[in-house]
């Protein structure tokens, strides 16, 4: 697989990532994992496996798409309320399919994910990742102020203020239409 990863915002934890496969472009909604870029299915998950480090852990393989596709639709329902119970119960449901084992080694303690069935391995990683996120910073989950990006991003702004996924797209868009605003007034 030797495809770049199409995606205007990279980088983030997994669980946010995960939720970043899909976008907008040109007003039209993008997906990852449904044909982005003239990629295949597979082709996307092959993308986001490499980007998050996964990729020689787990397979790009049909079970394992379905299996991380539960898992961003439970992520995307959460970030928006966390409160939904439905929510909660999908994060939950992927949960169910891993573990932690606590390792103990020459470097002292560690641990290592587990799963019954390693197709639920990318979801359960991307899952638990928001758990740890919520747990650093719920209030730093953020979607992008505007209006017409659908992206999400963990601040890690010093003073926590950080608005747009990123500034070299959305911030200088809102700028730029701010700065025309002001012109055209004149």
């Amino acid at each position: 697989m030797t495809g770049t990863d199409p995606r205007p915002l990279t980088g983030e934890p997994v669980s946010l990532d995960l939720l970043n496969t899909r976008w907008m472009q040109d007003g039209e909604p993008v997906d990852l994992f449904a044909g982005a870029a003239g990629l295949t299915r597979l082709e996307g998950l092959a993308i986001w496996l490499r980007a998050n480090g996964l990729e020689r852990r787990f397979r790009a393989d049909a079970p394992t798409l379905v299996h991380l596709l539960t898992a961003r639709e439970a992520l995307a329902r959460a970030v928006a309320d966390p409160a939904d119970p439905s929510a909660l119960a999908l994060l939950d449901g992927v949960l169910e399919h891993g573990r932690i084992r606590l390792t103990l080694g020459a470097d002292g303690q560690g641990e290592r994910a587990e799963f019954p069935d390693p197709a639920w391995g990318p979801a359960w990683t991307a899952v638990r990742d928001y758990l740890g996120l919520l747990a650093a910073g719920p209030g730093r989950i953020r979607a992008c102020a505007s209006n017409a990006c659908v992206l999400h991003f963990y601040d890690t702004s010093r003073n926590g203020t950080r608005r747009w996924c990123s500034m070299a797209a959305c911030g200088n868009r809102a700028k730029a239409s701010r700065h025309y605003a002001r012109t055209r007034e004149r």
